[in-house]
């Protein structure tokens, strides 16, 4: 029998990625996020965490969303509490996290679910970060550069889609940046995957800020319905 796992999601590429990836071997019973009150955290994603709230029913997932200061201590406590309640109410084993070389955020994860006797899963862990980009456009997920914030970054990068140019551009940035932008270079935010039931239409954005350090934020989003012939964007059902 598949052990349960909860997953640690951001709404961004890497943590749908390690769900798809644990999908076969563990049996995911929630999603677990956190919404920091700044870019400032050295844990968590800040731009349009709140839709992570469409993107778990996307994935028919239960969430539990806690929100946390910037400090260490705030973050720390605001995750071991998340993950008790997981523990409590459905009965999790594990933690997935979408942590990839950042030791910070490992040590952490791993700290916390010691304490509470759950094992961690990182199943990008250590990975290349190239090739990690070239999977998840391979897995089929779709996810959008929301924020970015260092040099040489420009503001006609947030929005676009993670696909073979981005992944050409970004490798060959390597000298200057995290590729895979977990040092904080750039965040995702996750609007199609082969899990989800239904597909995130974005109905109005903006963009803050300006080359180097900026983020495009979501405003008003919807589910639509995942069929061939429709393209992001088209189609009406539920909105945020």
């Amino acid at each position: 029998m598949a052990r349960r796992a909860a997953v640690l999601y951001s709404g961004g590429k890497d943590s749908t990625l390690a769900l798809h990836r644990v999908h076969p071997l563990y049996r995911v019973e929630c999603l677990v996020t956190f919404q920091p009150r700044s870019e400032e955290s050295m844990l968590f994603h800040y731009p349009n965490t709140r839709l992570v709230e469409l993107q778990a029913r996307a994935l028919e997932l239960p969430i539990i969303i806690r929100r946390s200061s910037d400090t260490a201590e705030d973050e720390l406590e605001a995750l071991e509490d998340a993950l008790r309640q997981a523990r409590k109410d459905y009965g999790v084993e594990g933690v997935v996290t979408g942590a990839v070389k950042s030791r910070y955020q490992q040590e952490k994860f791993s700290e916390v679910c010691r304490k509470l006797g759950l094992e961690v899963v990182s199943p990008l862990w250590m990975r290349d970060e190239v090739e990690l980009l070239r999977e998840v456009v391979e897995t089929g997920i779709v996810a959008i550069i929301t924020r970015i914030g260092a040099y040489p970054l420009k503001l006609d990068l947030l929005g676009r889609q993670i696909d073979d140019e981005v992944i050409s551009y970004l490798a060959g940035l390597r000298h200057m940046l995290n590729p895979s932008g977990e040092g904080g270079e750039y965040e995702t935010f996750v609007i199609d995957a082969p899990l989800f039931k239904k597909r995130i239409g974005i109905l109005k954005k903006r963009i803050v800020g300006r080359d180097y350090d900026a983020s495009l934020i979501i405003e008003e989003a919807f589910l639509e319905d995942k069929t061939p012939s429709k393209r992001l964007n088209i189609g009406k059902t539920e909105q945020l």
